[in-house]
């Protein structure tokens, strides 16, 4: 008997305790995950039980419970845990040494609240003149750059004992457009985007990153559709190209690049049909629930969409096992956040004037 392909759906939500009216029909659905904002939170404390209450919520295999916290103007959680520069200021530094130790201490403060999944590191390769929807997020300009110190803030979270998520596959550097608001067409050729923005996710792939995340955006690669949507980008290059065998998760399938053109519920099948794993709906329960019928429908329907939905919920599944949620206990949980050697880490990379871009670069002419 086929997996509930609801597993397939990691769901952001309203509300701040796991028995509030946004997040139960969630549980009792039986989603593979969930996504915490910054509406969701309240307190670490709050956070923590929140995510004990989603834990023991969770019918069949553990939830992945997952956040944004790169760093910078991306991060959902906020003092008293330790508040992060923008990863430019760590690309700056050139110092994979200290990438690492930045990554397992980020990773130590949210796996300390219940996390096991950081959407991060960012892999896009920043380019100037182009949209800021990436900006001082990313590593740097230099690809070659973006790979080392992005993989080694992945190894410090791995060292903490949770998954990253590299992002946004195939690379936003070349776009003006922000495609939280409208689908972005990058204009490269295909080598270079290959060599500009593809080469730090071949180097994920390499190192066995766990888990790679997708970007609505247009490229050479396939013209018709964003690659979230793009069995050429998410199977033929990620898959078979690359050789990555982790999980691949779309971004969220409500911004404007993707819900602006085709229904959600539509639209997330097609990612899976493409050789995605994990879709993410962030907010509107109605979708949520709109994509967890039409998957059901579809699987019915279709014995291959039903096989594809099994072998990536076991990939998510498998994924959630191991890792672990390890929170703190309630009563250490003060005292595991925020920690002053984290703080000097901090203080140690927000130089000020320090953003990661080389201007003398020819290629950002």
């Amino acid at each position: 008997m086929s997996v509930d392909p609801a597993r397939l759906i990691l769901a952001g939500f309203v509300g701040t305790r796991a028995d509030d009216p946004g997040v139960v029909p969630l549980l009792k659905l039986g989603v593979g995950g969930f996504i915490v904002f910054g509406r969701n939170v309240e307190s670490p404390a709050q956070v923590h039980e929140l995510l004990a209450g989603l834990t023991a919520g969770t019918v069949g295999p553990p939830p992945l419970l997952a956040v944004d916290q790169e760093g910078g103007r991306v991060a959902r959680l906020k003092a008293p845990l330790t508040v992060w520069p923008p990863m430019a200021r760590l690309g700056a530094s050139a110092d994979a040494s200290l990438a690492r130790n930045v990554g397992r201490a980020l990773a130590a403060e949210i796996g300390a609240v219940g996390f096991n999944l950081v959407f991060a590191p960012v892999l896009d390769v920043r380019f100037e003149g182009t949209t800021d929807a990436i900006g001082d997020r990313s590593f740097g300009d230099d690809p070659k750059r973006v790979a080392e110190l992005g993989l080694a803030f992945a190894d410090g979270i791995a060292d903490a004992g949770l998954l990253s998520c590299a992002k946004h596959f195939p690379g936003h550097g070349h776009v003006t457009v922000d495609s939280h608001i409208d689908l972005p067409v990058c204009e490269l050729d295909e080598d270079e985007l290959r060599r500009d923005h593809i080469a730090p996710f071949a180097a994920a792939a390499d190192a066995g990153i766990p888990m790679i995340m997708s970007a609505h955006i247009v490229t050479a690669l396939d013209r018709e559709h964003p690659a979230t949507l793009s069995p050429r980008l998410m199977t033929d290059v990620l898959r078979k190209e690359l050789g990555f065998s982790g999980v691949v998760l779309t971004d969220d399938m409500e911004m404007g690049a993707i819900a602006k053109r085709r229904g959600i519920p539509e639209a997330c099948a097609a990612a899976v049909r493409a050789g995605v794993d994990g879709v993410l709906i962030c907010r509107d329960l109605d979708a949520i629930e709109a994509t967890a019928a039409h998957f059901r429908a579809e699987a019915a329907a279709d014995p291959a969409f039903a096989a594809r939905c099994d072998e990536s919920a076991a990939r998510l599944a498998a994924a959630a096992a191991s890792a672990p949620p390890r929170p703190a206990s309630s009563a250490d949980l003060a005292d595991a956040v925020g920690r002053a050697e984290h703080q000097a880490l901090a203080t140690r990379i927000s130089a000020p004037g320090t953003t990661g871009v080389d201007p003398t670069r020819a290629h950002l002419a």
